[in-house]
C-alpha cells in the first residue's frame, strides 16, 4: 500500500509532527519514538519552517533505523529532503499568493524530487487562521483564511482539487491558540468527499481529536502538545485502540 492510499482509505489517522530544530537532545528523542509506537501513531510528519537539510536527514534517519512508522516529508523549504522517506506532501500555499510557495521552491527541487523515486502527493496547502501569527504564516508571507470564513476556505480547496491536488491540508498553524474548526472539516467532506482530508494547528485534547475524526479527517496532525507534554500519546493510544475495535 503507497503512503497516499495510507491516507486515502483511513479516517482518524495520526501523524506526529517532528520539528528537526527541537531534537537536540538524542536521548528524548528516541524516547518519544518509542512513545509513539507504544501509542500506534500511524505517521511522523517531518518538517519545520526553517530547518536545515541536515536536520532533516538526520531526524528522518533516526526514525527509520527505529521503527517501521512511515516518515511523510512536510516540507518548509526545497531544501527539506531526504530519500529515506517514505514520501512527501508536495505542498501547494493555495491560500496565500506567494508564488515562491506556489511554484517557486518546486521548480528549485524538481528534478531531485523526480530522481530520487520517493512517493510525491501533491497536496494544496490551506492556512486558517488559529488565533495567532504562527512562523510558517511569518516565513511565508502569506495571510491565514479567517476562521470563520467558510465560504473562502472551500472555494480555495474547490479550486485546489480542480487543478489535480490529490490531498488537502488545512493547517491553523504550531502553537495556534484555536484548531481547525471541525465545521470547516465537515463542509469540505461534504463537498469533496473523494479528497483526503490533513487537519493540524492547535490541536490539545481528545475531544478534539475525536470532533475532527467525526467531521471526517483522515489525518490529525499533532505536534506542539506532545512537545510539552509526551504522555498525552497515551490518550492517542487509548483514541487509536478505540478506533481500531
Amino acid at each position: 500500500m503507497t503512503q497516499f492510499e495510507h491516507i486515502y482509505k483511513g479516517i482518524g489517522n495520526i501523524a506526529l509532527l517532528i520539528d528537526p530544530e527541537k531534537t537536540t537532545d538524542p536521548v528524548a528523542f528516541r524516547q518519544l519514538i518509542d512513545k509513539a509506537v507504544f501509542a500506534g501513531v500511524d505517521f511522523f510528519f517531518v518538517g519545520g519552517s526553517t530547518v536545515t537539510r541536515n536536520d532533516i536527514e538526520r531526524v528522518v534517519r533516526i526514525i527509520k533505523t527505529s521503527c517501521n512508522i512511515p516518515v511523510v516529508l512536510f516540507p518548509g523549504a526545497s531544501h527539506q529532503l531526504s530519500a529515506e522517506a517514505d514520501a512527501l506532501l508536495f505542498l501547494n500555499l493555495i491560500s496565500g499568493r506567494n508564488p515562491d510557495f506556489l511554484i517557486g521552491h518546486h521548480v528549485q527541487c524538481a528534478e531531485e524530487v523526480l530522481a530520487s523515486g520517493i512517493e510525491v502527493i501533491p497536496t494544496g496547502y490551506i492556512l486558517i487562521d488559529g488565533g495567532k501569527l504562527t512562523s510558517v504564516a511569518y516565513v511565508s508571507q502569506t495571510t491565514p483564511i479567517p476562521r470563520e470564513q467558510v465560504s473562502i476556505a472551500r472555494q480555495t480547496a474547490i479550486a485546489g482539487h480542480l487543478m489535480g491536488q490529490k490531498a488537502l491540508y488545512f493547517d491553523a498553524g504550531s502553537g495556534a491558540l484555536q484548531p481547525v474548526p471541525t465545521s470547516l472539516i465537515r463542509e469540505i467532506r461534504e463537498t469533496l468527499p473523494e479528497t483526503p482530508i490533513i487537519v493540524g494547528g492547535g490541536i490539545r485534547d481528545l475531544s478534539t481529536i475525536e470532533s475532527m475524526k467525526r467531521a471526517g479527517a483522515n489525518v490529525i496532525v499533532i505536534g506542539n502538545k506532545i512537545e510539552e507534554e509526551t504522555d498525552f500519546l497515551l490518550d492517542i493510544r487509548s483514541f487509536i485502540s478505540a478506533r481500531t475495535t
